[in-house]
């Protein structure tokens, strides 16, 4: 049994005994544990105590269009998120789970049941108690088909949920999910009132009716503006990493939407704010090294990179030579160097490089070839050109859309993304079409399955959960996956239910081979969050789990 936890020390960490070595336990679960650090902010002094109340003004790229954790599908919505709702179990930045509102958790040996035994001394911010009952109404709420909630994909191999006792919970499998832990740790199933939960879609909205149990309370949402959070006063059952017990130090948080970049990075500068995240390359000087300010980057492991994730049902994408003439005709990394200015790296695979399941092998296996993209056209007949110098067969232009939703346009994505529409335009004559659609028509996109190219950066949990996610094989994209690429879903399929961890890295391995080689992902750059702060601002960290900045809870302003 590799989970099962044990004693609570005085700083708040957990000892875990576990039979198997950390490192085993990382690619069992399939986590991004090795290469990952959590990366504190500005150390404090020896001499220094952590100091309790004041306020803090986090200033964020983007407004989260859902704050409903078991319905967003959005990244930046969690960096708010995590800070009211908690998780079963905690991931640690060494690939260890460590004990959260469960304080013990051990799997059967045949890998078909869990077993958590769950603190008794935790309530939700609108009082009701939280119990093994409350568990199993959040996971069942979930995974109810007619909830369309998109984080029921996360428990897709559980056949029952039982609470056996008050504070005991078992999960009964239908076969082994090596996942499972990483997806029951994610902030997607993190937990709410089983009273809020009656909300249904409507707790999208945000506001105090989304009731968790994390350390802060949510208070208030202006729209367009900002989010207001306030400390829940009676918390005292932190992760596992947590550097402390108790509340949290501060007393009141601020997160507010500054889309524009300058606006952002002119807000910490004079003053207004204390802490940034998606800072931009050019703005990056103003405060890494400078006198008042801090400057972190966070690890590329637990996300995915920025890719391409093309739908090989329509066409003319149903044509692998038009796939990979697409994967090959631009120079992406002089793309993203040109973009980023060496602040992130360029992908070969969807899962990040910090990841101890990344397939290392496919750096330089693919990539820029223009005689061959042109060769490999010519063949699936796209010979003849229009007026414009694009590419036609039968009378119809090649090209292929790239539906970006509004809502998730960050960090100059599309101006990646217009990047390589120009020089596919130079180079093949092939037509990438971007279009910014909305949030509302990317929904509908998913459910009929008729997304052309959806570019993104996919968080579910486990990284073969990503790999499924990008190929569009999940529980609210099914429209895709029955005339997908069999061989590829065979090899993530067997990856969830290894049972040893050779066995599933061999299979990670050869799906994200499979996904590249097929070219049903364009991997583009691999992705990392960047914070700046005031250098008074004390704690900051990045959580393991999600590879972006962690909640509120360790944080404090010095005087």
């Amino acid at each position: 049994m590799y989970a099962r936890s044990n004693s609570t020390d005085r700083s708040g960490h957990h000892k875990l005994s576990e039979q198997l070595t950390a490192r085993r336990l990382m690619l069992l679960a399939g986590i991004a544990g090795a290469g990952m650090s959590l990366l504190a902010a500005q150390p404090a002094a020896a001499n220094e105590t952590p100091r309790s109340g004041g306020t803090l003004t986090f200033g964020v790229t983007t407004e989260p269009v859902c704050f409903d954790p078991h319905r967003s599908v959005q990244q930046n919505s969690y960096i708010i998120i995590r800070n009211y709702v908690d998780s079963l179990v905690a991931k640690n930045a060494d690939g260890r789970f460590l004990p959260w509102l469960a304080k013990s958790f051990q799997k059967s040996a045949d890998g078909k049941t869990y077993d958590f035994i769950l603190r008794d001394d935790v309530v939700f911010h609108d009082g009701e108690k939280f119990d093994a009952a409350a568990v199993k109404t959040n996971f069942d709420h979930a995974r109810d088909a007619k909830n369309a909630v998109p984080a029921g994909e996360l428990l897709q191999s559980i056949e029952q949920i039982e609470a056996v006792a008050p504070h005991h919970l078992r999960l009964h499998l239908q076969q082994p999910d090596t996942a499972l832990l990483e997806s029951i740790a994610s902030v997607r199933l993190g937990l709410l009132s089983p009273k809020a939960l009656q909300a249904g879609a409507q707790l999208c909205g945000g506001g105090p009716a989304l009731a968790g149990t994390g350390p802060f309370r949510f208070a208030g949402y202006t729209r367009g503006q900002s989010v207001a959070l306030e400390r829940n006063a009676a918390y005292n059952w932190g992760p596992g990493y947590a550097k402390h017990n108790g509340p949290a130090y501060l007393e009141k948080a601020t997160i507010r939407f500054l889309p524009e970049y300058s606006v952002r990075a002119g807000a910490l500068s004079s003053g207004q704010i204390d802490v940034i995240e998606g800072v931009q390359p050019t703005d990056v000087g103003q405060f890494k090294d400078q006198p008042g300010f801090q400057f972190l980057t966070g690890p590329s492991g637990a996300q995915t990179a920025f890719t391409l994730n093309i739908n090989n049902t329509i066409e003319p994408a149903t044509d692998v030579r038009v796939r990979q003439a697409l994967r090959d005709g631009a120079d992406i990394e002089a793309l993203v160097k040109s973009v980023y200015r060496g602040t992130v790296r360029r992908a070969w695979s969807n899962i990040g490089p910090d990841n101890p399941l990344y397939n290392k092998a496919l750096e330089g296996s693919w990539g820029l070839n223009v005689a061959k993209a042109n060769q490999l056209l010519d063949e699936a007949g796209w010979t003849g050109r229009d007026a414009q110098g694009y590419r036609t067969k039968d009378g119809k232009r090649l090209g292929i859309e790239v539906g970006y939703p509004q809502p998730f346009v960050r960090d100059s994505r599309d101006v990646l993304i217009q990047g390589v529409q120009a020089q596919l335009r130079k180079n093949l004559g092939f037509d990438l079409k971007l279009r910014i659609i909305t949030g509302g028509e990317w929904g509908q996109q998913l459910r009929e399955g008729t997304w052309t190219i959806y570019p993104n950066t996919y968080l579910p949990a486990d990284p073969v959960r990503e790999l499924e996610g990008n190929i569009g094989r999940t529980g609210f994209i099914r429209a895709v996956s029955d005339k997908g690429d069999k061989e590829l879903f065979g090899h993530i399929e067997s990856a969830l239910r290894a049972t040893t961890a050779d066995d599933k890295l061999k299979h990670v391995h050869a799906a994200q081979k499979r996904a590249v080689d097929q070219a049903v992902i364009v991997p583009l750059f691999a992705a990392s969050y960047q914070l700046a702060a005031r250098d008074k601002v004390r704690g900051l960290s990045f959580e393991a789990q999600l590879d972006s900045p962690s909640n509120l809870y360790d944080v404090w302003v010095a005087p």
